[in-house]
């Protein structure tokens, strides 16, 4: 009978590096899970744990040894391994290889030939003795950049190493790793726990390590823990939170004893802009903002200790005192920065570096305020003041505050243009050029801002194309991707009706480097690789299939609001009974067309048609184009691909009586512009031949 026992394995560290301790823990977990199926031990329930000073995984129920299994090993062939009755030397070594004796030897009838074959059945090995290398493997794997070394030791982690718990069932496993041997102790709280916790088994984990040890080992039950205390907290001083969840993420990996404690801050640092209070206090300090009931920050924010204090008021104390620096430095920088125009820091733009070879951010501005005058024009906005929002777009970037918080760029772009008396709708440009910034971020909502956002991202595609630094792999340092998919989001989403490859050909043209004829082809199709994982992905409101992609794609229509529709059209053509044919048809016809090389009429001789099948669908074609035409010119796209799947039952009928190749010449001319016709019906919609079955 199996024998099973909890395993535990805990690695303590200094500090791990917080915004990777989630990723480390799941990695830690998974990368142990898959080496014990290899190592064939069968397990119940795994949990994992990740705190700033450790990693560890519980697995309940593990085997405690491999099961036996039947070795089957392939020898030589039969006529290497016996010769006139009698084994060879081969067999001889073969048989001792695999450790059974000659007479165990079986033959085997292969294709090629005869072999003899070895059967063993190999005992399974102690759990107790695979774990260690298993586990060692497992955090060797963990997804860390850069390990380190510390002492005298040759041992590289993220951290140093401290303490290494490893139990099977009572027992502990015996091993050494990380300059540490395994033992059954483990640590509490760096302040409020001073004696290492000795565990009976991994059952007692991780209960005891909080109710002696102070420790909340388990990531999302410390995480709900700060979220909870931290809304008490602030729902005590009349208000409620501001939780980003990133922020809880980080706060969570710095404590394992959360308490949460309550500061304040003098009001006059309200009048800063409030994106700059909540960087202050959610990105510098780890703090949580707090917001009154009416909406307006309030001058409060919740910390999180890692300890219980005895002296409450004095933690409290320290936090505000450490916090009130940071905000006089910003209301400082708010001061300071109010007292030029940001059009007085345009030529601060021309010493700034955008990138060695195509210039200083002041010559970028200069090529987006151009494309971006363009786009206005096309989108019937006000190009004047696109060209102006786009001279002014970077001028924060020089400024104090943006150079305290680089995250703040666009932000105080806007508020400094309104404290310039600029309008509106050029000031929300100077943020909205950033937009969207992440994945299902939002989207500039004026004209001038779409239009600033597109030219400033075309042209940092161009640009960072031009210099042959396209994306490659995983690097991305320039962020063409998200630039990409920015702009792809903003004219599908924004139903922002351009040319897109024409302004591509603008923003190439506009580059200070030379540039050869392809450039503007490559980056059109990096856009529409892009656009096929924003459809295939479920980026925006259409889930499509490969194939329904593929045969909008194959029209290449410039816009992307076309585009759009037409994959809406395809994939509500795709659930009509008749599609499936149509699409089969389809691929009959381009098939047989591009069997004929090219000999294909222009027009349909009506003198030449002959079988009743084929005349009838001739008329039936020629009825649909005078319908299709119009509908497809208002992109009817739907309306038009619904007539046209009318074409089924005398498509069939063609097929099933007409042959196609036929002997006379202009006869089968004739029937291949015939379908040549009828394929045009499709293809300027899309290029149905590549639909595979009807969508659910």
């Amino acid at each position: 009978m199996t024998e099973h026992a909890d395993f535990l394995v805990e690695l303590g560290t200094e500090e791990l590096p917080p915004k990777a301790l989630p990723a480390l823990e799941q990695a830690f977990r998974d990368g142990l899970v898959a080496r014990l199926a290899e190592a064939r031990l069968a397990h119940g329930q795994v949990e994992s744990f990740a705190s700033p000073r450790r990693l560890a995984v519980k697995v309940q129920r593990l085997e405690t040894r491999q099961a036996d299994q039947e070795v089957v090993l392939r020898g030589p062939p039969l006529r290497v391994a016996r010769v006139d009755g009698a084994w060879t030397k081969a067999a001889e070594k073969f048989a001792a290889g695999a450790g059974v004796e000659l007479e165990a030897l079986v033959e085997r009838e292969e294709e090629k030939g005869a072999y003899v074959y070895a059967r063993k059945q190999e005992r399974g090995e102690a759990a107790a003795a695979l774990l260690p290398r298993l586990v060692e493997s497992a955090l060797g794997a963990l997804p860390v950049p850069r390990r380190m070394r510390w002492g005298a030791a040759e041992a590289e982690f993220v951290r140093p190493v401290h303490w290494l718990v490893m139990l099977l069932g009572a027992e502990v496993v015996p091993c050494a790793m990380y300059g540490v041997t395994a033992g059954r102790e483990t640590r509490g709280h760096r302040f409020m726990s001073q004696d290492a916790l000795a565990l009976a088994d991994p059952g007692e984990y991780p209960a005891r390590l909080e109710e002696e040890g102070f420790v909340v080992a388990s990531f999302g039950r410390r995480r709900e823990r700060i979220r909870v205390e931290a809304e008490t907290a602030a729902q005590a001083t009349g208000g409620h939170l501001v939780l980003d969840p990133a922020l809880l993420d980080e706060v969570t990996a710095l404590v394992e004893w959360p308490v949460a404690v309550t500061g304040m801050f003098e009001e006059r640092f309200l009048e800063l802009p409030e994106e700059v209070l909540i960087a202050t206090l959610q990105d510098h300090q780890r703090y949580f903002p707090v917001r009154d009931p009416d909406g307006r920050l309030a001058p409060r924010f919740i910390t999180i200790s890692n300890l219980d204090s005895p002296q409450p008021a004095a933690v409290r104390a320290g936090n505000e005192r450490v916090v009130r620096p940071r905000l006089a430095d910003a209301a400082f920088f708010w001061a300071q920065d109010r007292r030029a125009p940001l059009a007085a820091r345009t030529a601060m733009l021309d010493s700034v570096v955008f990138q060695a070879r195509l210039g200083s951010i002041g010559a970028k501005s200069g090529r987006t305020a151009a494309l971006a005058g363009r786009i206005a024009d096309l989108l019937n906005a006000d190009t004047a003041l696109a060209e102006e929002a786009a001279r002014l777009a970077k001028c924060d970037l020089v400024t104090s505050m943006v150079g305290e918080f680089p995250e703040l760029q666009g932000v105080m772009g806007r508020y400094y243009a309104l404290a310039d008396g600029l309008e509106p709708e050029l000031a929300a440009a100077l943020e909205e050029q950033y937009l969207p910034r992440f994945a299902g971020d939002r989207l500039p909502e004026s004209r001038t801002g779409q239009a600033l956002a597109l030219a400033d991202k075309l042209d940092t595609m161009a640009g960072i194309f031009a210099i042959g630094q396209r994306p490659t792999g995983n690097k991305d340092p320039f962020g063409i991707r998200r630039a990409a998919l920015g702009v792809l989001r903003i004219c599908v989403e924004c139903r922002l009706d351009l040319d897109l490859p024409a302004l591509i050909e603008s923003a190439v043209a506009g580059q200070p480097v030379a540039t050869d004829d392809t450039l503007a082809g490559d980056i059109w199709d990096f856009l529409l690789e892009r656009l096929r994982g924003y459809y295939l992905e479920g980026g925006g409101s259409l889930v499509a299939s490969h194939d329904a992609f593929a045969a909008v794609l194959a029209r290449r229509p410039p816009s992307l609001v076309d585009f759009h529709e037409r994959l809406a059209a395809v994939l509500e053509f795709q659930r009509l009974e008749a599609a499936g044919a149509l699409a089969a048809a389809n691929k009959r016809i381009a098939n047989i067309l591009r069997q004929a090389d090219g000999a294909v009429a222009g027009a349909v001789d009506d003198a030449l048609l002959q079988a009743g099948a084929e005349k009838a669908l001739h008329e039936r074609v020629e009825a649909l184009a005078g319908e299709v035409a119009p509908l497809v010119a208002a992109r009817r796209y739907r309306e038009a691909l619904e007539k046209l799947a009318g074409l089924r039952e005398v498509v069939d009928r063609f097929f099933d009586e007409v042959l196609v190749m036929d002997p006379d010449p202009a006869v089968r001319d004739n029937r291949l512009a015939l379908l040549a016709r009828l394929r045009a019906l499709f293809a300027d919609i899309a290029d149905v031949s590549r639909l595979g079955a009807p969508a659910g």
